[in-house]
């Protein structure tokens, strides 16, 4: 395992420890309804399973077919607060 690879277990582990990941994930699930991002995937899926019919797509398939487009509409502020919140935690956890 490598330097980096590493530093993000350890991170990992420590975000996961104190309960912060948990608290992140929440964060971010209400950001994301807050701003209509569910909305606009599960319409985006909706179209997806239109354009190639339901007994075509396979859950797989359709997680491939939307990640990067629901990677694309995440907003900007919402990915600076979490990153903020990150940072300020990994500071409070140095060691």
């Amino acid at each position: 395992m490598n330097k980096e690879s590493r530093v993000k277990a350890t991170i990992n582990q420590k975000l996961t420890e104190t309960g912060e990941r948990e608290r992140l994930k929440e964060l971010l699930r209400a950001k994301l309804t807050e701003c209509g991002w569910m909305d606009q995937m599960k319409a985006h899926c909706k179209e997806v399973i239109k354009e190639k019919g339901l007994e075509h797509v396979t859950v797989e398939d359709l997680v491939v077919e939307i990640t990067a487009k629901g990677r694309v509409l995440v907003p900007d502020s919402v990915k600076k607060e979490l990153l903020l919140r990150i940072r300020a935690f990994l500071s409070q956890h140095a060691s």
